[in-house]
């Protein structure tokens, strides 16, 4: 008759076991994903002759100081007033009408373009001519526009 088992012997890995199956693990790995390797092995061979690589490895070695330099330039007074001006300005368009903001750049260019032209004939503007001018539909819209704009402009600052 046999003996009752009285203890479990629990078989404990080696380091050398361990290791073993590890690299067996690993190289299950690389056999599966060959391809990718390959690409990216040539990816970082390209960075490297690039010195793209050599340059990104400085940059890390070195990111504590170069955080602080950018730190101490983004809490800047300059810099914090321009992103400042910036959330502000981002806010107002946010509340412009897209196609008004277009209608008003296209009409800017269009503006731009007739200045252009005149500054080149490099003629004189008579009294008379203005008086004329004022006749003319296209420069009363834009008077009106710009009398309108100037009102708005004078209400906005005596609000604020």
């Amino acid at each position: 008759m046999a003996k009752p088992t009285s203890t479990i012997h629990k078989h404990v890995q080696t380091d050398e076991e361990l290791q073993k199956q590890s690299l067996d693990q690993l190289s299950a790995e690389l056999a599966d994903n060959r391809e990718a390797l390959k690409k990216t092995l040539d990816i970082i061979k390209e960075l490297h002759e690039s010195g793209l690589l050599e340059a990104a490895e400085s940059l890390l070695k070195a990111k504590g100081s170069i955080s602080r330099v950018l730190i101490g330039q983004a809490t800047r007074k300059p810099v914090t007033n321009t992103i400042n001006n910036l959330m502000g300005a981002a806010g107002v368009l946010a509340e412009l009408d897209p196609a008004v903001t277009k209608k008003l750049l296209n009409s800017v260019t269009s503006g731009l373009a007739a200045a252009e032209e005149r500054l080149e004939s490099d003629k004189k503007v008579s009294i008379l001519e203005l008086v004329k001018v004022m006749n003319d539909p296209d420069v009363n819209r834009a008077l009106g526009f710009g009398i309108s704009f100037l009102k708005g402009l004078g209400q906005g600052l005596n609000s604020e």
